[in-house]
């Protein structure tokens, strides 16, 4: 049965937008991508980012969010797998080397595979505890809880695309022409850096809880 209400809508809208614009590991991630491998691939994480909230979305629907908030041990399981992954990523920044540069607009610094691309983006929502957090408040408060789960569903979808979107944008705007031919003189610069922030994140994700 269907029940959707603009209102519950519009406030599922008004938090994820302030939700997904804040810096955090899905959008270090798409943009290192973005810059590193091109637009295309780019986008392909920023879809792989998308349909990981779709992850989150099954396991609020059936409560497990309530079970990985309730049983701590999970749940910071969870927050050192994110953590483990992170500093994965990071050290393959912080390992990175000046490349020669190419003439091709369309070449990338190194080859990456379109399921590779989408799943980097997907792990790295999926393993997002900070998203975990937000669904769990996402479900049990704005949603009403006599909500059918066909609605629940369907807000959900809602959330996968927009998120999806927000980063292919992101992705668009970061590998432009003249900011990509830059990236790729100096790359390895960036790469270094993003991959000190994200090992900073990783420590700041474990720290702070």
């Amino acid at each position: 049965m269907m029940d959707f209400s603009l209102a519950v809508w519009a406030s599922i809208a008004v938090m994820h937008a302030f939700a997904v614009a804040s810096p955090g590991p899905d959008f270090a991630v798409v943009m290192k991508q973005s810059l590193q491998h091109g637009r295309r691939l780019g986008i392909i994480t920023s879809v792989g980012v998308g349909v990981g909230i779709l992850l989150h979305v099954l396991y609020s629907i059936l409560g497990v969010s309530l079970i990985i908030q309730a049983t701590s041990w999970l749940y910071q399981t969870l927050i050192y797998a994110a953590a483990l992954y992170l500093v994965w990523m990071g050290i393959s920044g912080l390992r990175s080397r000046p490349t020669q540069v190419q003439s091709n607009e369309t070449a990338s610094v190194r080859t990456q595979s379109a399921p590779k691309a989408f799943m980097i983006g997907f792990i790295t929502n999926g393993l997002n505890p900070k998203a975990t957090l937000f669904f769990l408040t996402l479900y049990t408060l704005a949603i009403p809880a006599q909500t059918s789960l066909l609605t629940k569903g369907v807000y959900g979808l809602y959330l996968a695309f927009a998120t999806a979107c927000w980063f292919i944008l992101v992705s668009i705007l970061v590998s432009h022409s003249r900011i990509r031919q830059a990236y790729l003189k100096k790359g390895f610069v960036f790469d270094r850096v993003m991959g000190a922030v994200l090992i900073i994140m990783a420590i700041i994700l474990v720290v702070t809880q």
